[in-house]
């Protein structure tokens, strides 16, 4: 088929435009792959060979489905879904984010091509086992949706889930966030709560699902402005949740506030197996799903694709938040290598305390960061290796460390384990008013020549 053949939306027409754009950039293995971690080797793998492709891999053994993983393992990739470059990322996002419109209902769409209400059986579902110490083959893409039970706005967030009966899924609502707040909602009123779990959408529609939005705003609009049209929705069967219409599956059931299951371990973003949960229960009614499913399938545990699509949207609110607060930052990154708990800022500071103004801010707005490092502006702070430089030459310890104890933590940071609080910290890197070095610089006259010899020597 040709992209022509799929919907905008639809993860299909995604892929098939992405591979004509950039061939180079998609890596299909049509050789027989393993349920069993193979996936997340792959992944791993080429990582460390400086490589992130986004992999298709149609012959995973016993799967019955072709799947799509590293999807964002790449902050270039990523960019190219809003027309830039990874140093305009945040502001199109941002850009992206502000056009947000209500989405459009449908009546039909092939995610109703196979609708299942009676003798469901999760093990039908495509699904892989991803690090050798979880506890069972997980979902890792699944987006769960729920709905208000007055207003209708609805709630996106990301929940792995084990299958823990034919019917049941187990799943974890450890970050605590809205989804929460609506089951206690129905808890209160002693009832359990409609949801839907959507598998496989489009990568837009995946990076709106991890927006940080007030409570009452929904991600559905987010996702329409990400695709510059109103998302395309469906009403599922039985509680007539919107779901997208090109979604490969959709889930349909209940959590019931009263009901808990084991759930876990899973290789989390730490880098940790984590057995951490709310070990809730999340009971199928109904599967809707495409005839030939994809599977796409995020790669858990501290890849860059499960890092990037947590953090993009934060990433570039937070950037916008701080630049509007503090004009002399120019730029705002968070460090695959610090997970979610690190953040680098550089500025031209205007005036010496400022930089400590900066991390202050930083270190009050975004809740799962610890330790975040302000450098100059001159300082690439997409590079570890150049922050951690002007650690060592900028930095004095007993003067430039900032800690500040006693603060709302991450649930899943094996650091603060059994303590619920974490302390945070701010290193002041920049140069500060009496530093005298002068940095050793190469003119562009010699790097140009030098990048000619290399090409004349067959060096790439």
């Amino acid at each position: 088929m040709s992209q022509s053949d799929f919907h905008r939306q639809d993860v299909r027409h995604y892929l098939a435009s992405y591979r004509a754009a950039h061939p180079e950039d998609v890596l299909t293995l049509n050789g027989a792959v393993s349920q069993d971690q193979d996936a997340t080797a792959l992944v791993f793998g080429l990582a460390a060979k400086g490589r992130a492709p986004l992999i298709e891999m149609t012959n995973v053994e016993g799967l019955g489905a072709k799947v799509l993983t590293n999807i964002f393992g790449c902050r270039t990739r990523i960019a190219r879904m809003f027309g830039t470059d990874v140093a305009g990322l945040h502001d199109a996002y941002q850009a992206a984010a502000r056009r947000a419109v209500e989405p459009e209902e449908m009546t039909d769409a092939p995610v109703f091509e196979q609708v299942i209400t009676e003798n469901i059986d999760l093990n039908d579902l495509p699904m892989l086992k991803h690090f050798a110490t979880d506890g069972a083959k997980y979902i890792t893409s699944g987006i769960i949706l729920a709905e208000h039970p007055e207003t209708g706005v609805g709630n996106l967030s990301y929940h792995r889930s084990m299958i823990n009966t034919p019917d049941t899924l187990a799943t974890s609502l450890h970050s605590r966030g809205h989804l929460w707040r609506l089951l206690n909602m129905a808890k209160e009123a002693g009832k359990p709560m409609p949801v839907a779990m959507i598998i496989g959408a489009h990568p837009l529609f995946m990076i709106a699902a991890s927006a940080r939005l007030a409570f009452g705003e929904d991600e559905r609009s987010i996702a329409g402005g990400l695709l510059g049209e109103p998302l395309k929705v469906v009403r599922t069967p039985k509680y007539g949740l919107r779901v997208p219409a090109y979604a490969e599956m959709v889930l349909e059931g209940v959590i019931d506030p009263e009901a808990h299951v084991a759930e876990g371990p899973f290789g989390e973003f730490t880098g940790y197996s984590s057995d951490r949960s709310t070990n809730n229960l999340f009971r199928v009614e109904t599967v809707m799903r495409r005839r030939d499913p994809i599977l796409v399938s995020v790669t858990g545990g501290n890849s860059a694709e499960h890092l990037n699509l947590g953090r993009v949207p934060r990433e570039a609110e937070m950037a916008e938040k701080i630049k509007q607060r503090f004009p002399s930052v120019t730029a705002m990154h968070y460090p695959a290598s610090g997970t979610h708990f690190h953040a680098y800022v550089a500025l031209n500071q205007q005036r010496f305390g400022e930089a400590r103004q900066v991390l202050m801010g930083i270190l009050g707005w975004d809740p799962y960061l610890k330790t975040v490092i302000a450098v100059d502006s001159d300082v690439d702070i997409t590079r570890d290796e150049e922050v951690l430089w002007a650690m060592s030459t900028h930095f004095q310890p007993h003067r430039d460390v900032m800690i500040i104890d006693s603060l709302p933590g991450n649930a899943l940071d094996p650091s603060a384990s059994g303590i619920g609080t974490t302390s945070r910290m701010g290193l002041d890197a920049t140069r500060g008013p009496d530093f005298h070095g002068v940095r050793a610089v190469i003119d562009d006259a010699a790097q140009a020549r030098a990048a000619a010899l290399l090409k004349a020597a067959g060096v790439s």
